[in-house]
């Protein structure tokens, strides 16, 4: 037996040598595991697709020794040449294509590109379902190619879904914005497009969602993200921040989540049972793997003090659920906790079963890559001429009228010559923000609009920090001579980004007086295009009478500049909307990053925050945005009343009396679904897309009468037509409110729903909620 352990062993591993060598020539993949030309491993039964994933992933755990599955730990996973499995880097990133960002991928060679699409949350404002998932299906075949390439992995840490609660957060840019809501569909449709509708359990590729839970500070005041514990009520947990992720693991089906550096209510994410075990894996039935945000464990013990030393802090992490380390720390100090009795080599057991299932589950373990229904794609299949179109649809959509004075958009192609003026004219690495990878070509500002008129171009400032004034002159005397002038202004990584959180919401440096100088000296109209993640406090130019108009346009992506002039000359008529709340500049004082507090406290002046909870002055409020047309809806058809189910376990007749609330547990949610039938109809001079969103405020109570989303439809009308749109309320996910001790029920009496495409609500209907049977009445 020994014998024939030691020749099993040598032999395979001179095999993984040679397999490894050939990997580096730049050929396409190898097999990472199982491979059929390896004599010696693919008669194993881990090696079997046709067993079960289950039976294959514990025969294959109980072939590794305690150091071999010690460093499966770490998202630098270590090979083991006896077994014929290669080593695999963990880390690779999609938020909005395939990622440079993490060491999983490689641009070069046959893979010189990847179609880089809008910044999420500019994509967030297109309010479409359908195409944040297409754009998942096609960021996910490209990953696929340059995995069959040999050039990224197959597991990605995207996306972001963490709610935006403050402007000031530099990582707006990231999210969908700063509705739960919203951020909630927008996680399940883009995971449903990356991992893809593979036959049974498969993935194409492996989503992640992060970071959990409650993180949106990076640098503020002196305070970092490694040290920052957010005290965070049950109510706002379970109303707020928790949601994207319920949705992400529950409609999803995600394949990870991370866990976040920042403590909550005292413990670190990423060492908290009760936030990884209980609710993640337990409550929401994670099928997949829970991964640190990197070197999130190292932060737990050095910067936070949580532990005594570095063995109890692998214990406690691996313990709380933790199944993955980004970083070293687990590989380092995992060991030595196991022999200290702090954590069982069954705990480890139970996290390998988490990652190495995911990895069958994407094939990794059938041998031939060619053999998998994804093995086909390949350099062909990255920045394809219909990947690209999308990326323009994409940005076309995703772009806001915020002010329109005068019907001055579209310009007219009379204007022969535009003034292309500020530091975002002609940028490029800006328009894709962070998480980009490299683009499969640019279209800047300036370029896009030179493909509708002659241009004079001037940045009027060296950067976005415009420190000094002496390019004015010369943008002043590019907007005399020109029948137009574009003004590109607004931020770049360099003023929000990770670990850069802003100070403040005006436009950096001198750019505000920049626009002030060009717009009085344009010859014509002026219009003010905004580059963003987060919100800008642009009160003077919504006021000044000299700017025409004013578009927000996100980080638009590599085609971003195309879409901007489609939108300025009326090839594209906008239909985007904020997603969210542009605040003046003067609620910054009132609101430190540090208190996460969601509803407003006007004994302490404290004013709230999101639509939902903040209703003082706004620059532009969540849901704004204009069109060339004018939009008009009707409710044809929607139940005036519906009485909810009560369950038989319900005895107590005073729980309704005194509360006027019923819990989810206490009703049929199956069965409660209430269908709003809409007309949309075209009344301007020119065809167009309108957002319908749909908002719901509860009876007036003690769970407090705040407005907030509960479903949203994207639908083209041309002129003069109507289209009838159908909206579903599910009575128990967006009727139902939470209460301070994070309970779920639904009040009982009159909800207003209100119908509109402005985020205030055009028209508004009541339906009346009562204990009682099944029965739904118009």
């Amino acid at each position: 037996m020994a014998y024939k352990s030691n020749s099993f062993f040598i032999l395979s591993v001179v095999f993984f040598l040679c397999l490894s060598w050939s990997t580096n020539t730049g050929e396409a993949r190898q097999p990472f595991a199982c491979d059929p030309q390896n004599p010696l491993t693919k008669s194993l039964k881990f090696c079997s697709a046709s067993l079960p994933i289950q039976k294959r992933v514990d025969d294959l755990i109980g072939r590794l020794t305690l150091e071999e599955k010690i460093k499966l730990l770490v998202d630098n996973a270590t090979a083991v040449p006896r077994l014929g499995i290669q080593s695999y880097e963990w880390w690779s990133e999609a938020l909005h294509g395939v990622s440079n960002v993490g060491p999983g991928t490689n641009f070069g060679g046959d893979f010189p590109g990847a179609t880089s699409f809008p910044q999420v949350i500019t994509t967030a404002a297109s309010f479409n379902e359908s195409l944040w998932e297409q754009i998942g299906q096609v960021v996910s075949d490209e990953a696929r190619a340059m995995y069959n390439g040999g050039a990224a992995g197959l597991t990605y840490w995207s996306p972001n879904v963490n709610v935006l609660r403050d402007p000031r957060w530099g990582r707006c840019q990231e999210t969908p914005g700063e509705d739960p809501f919203l951020s909630a569909k927008y996680a399940t449709r883009y995971v449903m497009g990356l991992q893809g509708n593979a036959e049974g359990d498969r993935l194409k590729v492996a989503a992640c969602c992060k970071h959990y839970t409650a993180y949106d500070l990076d640098n503020w005041n002196g305070i970092d993200r490694y040290h920052f514990n957010a005290r965070v009520s049950k109510q706002d947990l379970e109303e707020t921040y928790n949601v994207p992720f319920k949705g992400c693991v529950g409609e999803g089906k995600v394949a990870s989540v991370m866990c976040s550096y920042n403590q909550v209510n005292g413990k670190p994410t990423c060492a908290d049972p009760d936030l990884l075990k209980n609710t993640i894996r337990g409550e929401w039935q994670l099928n997949g793997y829970i991964v640190s945000d990197c070197d999130s464990v190292d932060v737990l013990y050095k910067y936070q003090n949580y532990t005594r030393t570095p063995q109890e802090a692998a214990a406690v992490s691996i313990k709380a659920g933790l199944d993955l380390d980004c970083g070293v720390f687990l590989s380092d100090h995992t060991e030595e906790a196991v022999k200290a009795g702090l954590v069982s080599e069954n705990d480890l057991n139970n996290a390998l079963v988490n990652t190495i299932s995911v990895q069958m589950r994407l094939g990794m373990f059938d041998g031939e890559p060619s053999a998998h229904p994804f093995g086909n794609l390949g350099p062909k299949d990255v920045c394809t001429k219909d990947h690209q179109q999308l990326a323009l649809e994409a940005a076309r959509q995703g772009i806001v009228l915020l002010k329109n004075r005068r019907k001055t958009l579209p310009l007219s192609r009379r204007q022969k010559t535009v003034a292309v003026i500020g530091p975002n004219s002609n940028v490029t690495d800006t328009m894709i923000g962070n998480y980009a990878g490299v683009p499969c070509g640019y279209i800047t500002p300036l370029q896009g609009i030179q493909k509708y008129s002659q241009t004079i171009h001037q940045p009027g400032c060296t950067n976005v920090a415009c420190n000094d004034d002496q390019q004015f002159e010369l943008a002043e005397a590019a907007a005399r001579q020109a029948d137009a002038t574009v003004l590109v202004m607004g931020l770049d990584l360099s003023i929000e980004a990770e670990s850069r959180d802003r100070t403040g919401l005006l436009l950096p440096g001198d750019q505000q007086e920049l626009v002030y100088r060009v717009s009085r000296a344009s010859k014509g109209p002026t219009i003010l295009v905004l580059m963003s993640g987060g919100p800008i406090d642009v009160s003077f130019a919504k006021k000044d009478k000299h700017i025409d108009a004013i578009l927000w346009v996100g980080y638009p992506g590599q085609a971003g500049g195309a879409a901007i002039a489609d939108v300025l000359f009326g090839t594209t008529n906008p239909g985007g909307k904020l997603p969210m709340t542009w605040y003046p500049e003067s609620y910054l004082a009132k609101v430190p990053m540090t208190n996460m507090q969601m509803r407003a406290n006007p004994k302490r002046g404290y004013p709230g925050r999101t639509y939902r909870f903040y209703k003082g002055p706004v620059v532009f409020p969540f849901g704004y945005g204009l069109s060339f047309t004018t939009f008009d809806t009707k409710l044809v058809q929607a139940p005036s009343q519906l009485s909810l189910p009560i369950s038989a376990t319900l005895t107590d007749s005073t729980t309704l009396s005194t509360t006027y609330a019923l819990s989810l547990t206490h009703t049929n949610c199956n069965s409660l679904s209430l269908p709003l039938h809409i007309d949309v109809k075209n009344n301007g001079t020119v065809d167009g897309t309108h957002t319908l969103l749909v908002f719901s405020t509860p009876p007036a109570g003690t769970w407090s009468a705040n407005k907030h989303l509960v479903g949203f439809q994207k639908v083209h009308v041309a002129v003069g037509s109507v289209q009838r749109v159908t909206v579903g309320v599910d009575v128990c996910k967006h009727l139902s409110v939470v209460d301070k001790s994070g309970v779920r029920t639904i009040p009982l009496g009159e909800h207003q729903i209100h119908i509109g495409g402005d985020g205030v609500g055009d028209l508004k209907h009541s339906i009346s909620l009562h204990a009682g049977s099944t029965n739904i009445k118009s």
